[in-house]
């Protein structure tokens, strides 16, 4: 498990913030960014793209998947998102689930509440099966 202290979280939430940026998001205004560390140490990020068509979008933490594996795979250490503004955002059910199965149940998560891990925000999650 990695210690919440061990993790650059200034660094996180800016490049969680810097993907917002690039947010395709022309329905609903809100920009969503989010970046999370991974065990070999390279940040990954992830923007929400929206669709006309609601269910087809991809939140922010779909794209970061999609990104952790496109650039070498691995697993989550510890994730951030944000809005183009910077304020705290939290990872919706499905998302959380994606992190989840990415990070398993020690991925830190920033939260209201502090640093969290996966755990606590999924306590039963879905299984990969055997």
């Amino acid at each position: 498990m990695v210690e919440p202290n061990s993790v650059d979280w200034p660094a996180l939430r800016a490049a969680a913030t810097f993907a917002a940026e690039h947010a395709y998001c022309p329905y609903s205004g809100l920009a969503v960014g989010a970046a999370a560390r991974c065990t070999d140490g390279r940040v990954v990020v992830g923007c929400n793209v929206e669709n006309a068509s609601y269910g087809v979008t991809l939140c922010a933490e779909c794209t970061l998947v999609g990104e952790l594996q496109m650039s070498g795979g691995g697993a989550l250490v510890a994730v951030s998102c944000r809005d183009g503004q910077g304020n705290l955002l939290m990872p919706c059910g499905r998302c959380r689930q994606l992190l989840h199965e990415m990070g398993g149940p020690e991925c830190l998560v920033d939260t209201q509440e502090g640093i969290l891990p996966m755990r606590q925000l999924l306590p039963s999650p879905f299984s990969p099966p055997p």
